[in-house]
């Protein structure tokens, strides 16, 4: 899968996209951008998946490590700010799959879930943030064009669950392994680029802004199998995608955090397909 040149994705955002349809554009579709969305080939991502999980389960297949591209961005780009989706996507169940597995064939599912996710997020034109356990952290550059940015979160999210209970899951089972099942949320807003330290090689640098810190509160609280957005994602979607979610009705005050904007409690959807 071809890449921009890292030096213009500030300016784009995005990595490489395909039109869906040039003969005939909906205006409506050219204005929010969903024209320049890119098209990924499902069948072909499961089967890599299985491929290589597969081949992870047989024989410790190593994957390639795609979290430099993030790497590379981050660094040229310390002390900058951008608009930008944060994605993050957790495991469910890891604890009990800690106590009922071998410690060496839990790395190895472990492992290849974190690194599909990453396949996935990057598929999507977004970039792998870091890893944190058994969860993964993405975000996707909005600065140029947010609502393409959210519609890409949105099929990286479909993507993601597609990839485990189509991919991951079905070699598992050939192995008596449970099923995985994952927690999604996302947020929009801005972050700023952080480096920890002062050698700009080797510090270490990540992203710090509200959005990362509410998309991590909202996936704590999704189901298994369940995408959570928060209001800012989701005001940026493609309108025939917003029509896919509907609003968390939350109670016992579970859910307490307030709009940056309006001060009132700040909506969350739940994608329900």
């Amino acid at each position: 899968m071809s890449k921009i040149n890292e030096n213009n994705k500030p300016k784009m955002s995005q990595k490489d996209t395909v039109s869906n349809d040039q003969s005939n554009p909906n205006v409506l579709d050219v204005l929010l951008g969903k024209n320049d969305q890119k098209i990924v080939d499902f069948d072909s991502m499961i089967l890599e998946t299985q491929k290589r999980v597969w081949g992870a389960l047989k024989q410790g297949y190593e994957y390639v490590g795609i979290t430099d591209d993030s790497e590379k961005f981050l660094r040229k780009n310390v002390f900058a700010k951008f608009d930008m989706i944060a994605l993050y996507v957790d495991l469910v169940g890891s604890t009990t799959m800690t106590l009922e597995l071998p410690e060496e064939k839990l790395a190895i599912i472990i492992s290849s879930f974190a690194q599909e996710m990453a396949s996935v997020i990057n598929l999507h034109s977004g970039y792998v943030l870091k890893f944190v356990g058994d969860a993964v952290i993405g975000y996707f550059v909005a600065s140029n064009n947010g609502l393409l940015a959210a519609d890409n979160a949105l099929s990286c999210a479909k993507s993601m669950l597609a990839v485990i209970q189509k991919g991951i899951n079905p070699i598992l089972n050939q192995y008596d392994y449970p099923d995985l099942m994952v927690k999604i949320g996302a947020d929009f807003g801005q972050s700023i680029v952080v480096r920890y330290g002062s050698n700009p090689d080797v510090s270490h640098v990540d992203l710090m802004g509200p959005a990362m810190n509410i998309a991590s509160k909202i996936q704590s609280l999704a189901k298994p199998n369940q995408i959570l957005f928060g209001d800012d994602v989701y005001r940026k979607l493609h309108p025939n995608n917003q029509l896919l979610f509907k609003e968390v009705v939350w109670k016992n005050n579970e859910w307490k955090y307030r709009s940056r904007l309006s001060g009132e409690i700040y909506k969350v959807y739940e994608y329900i397909g």
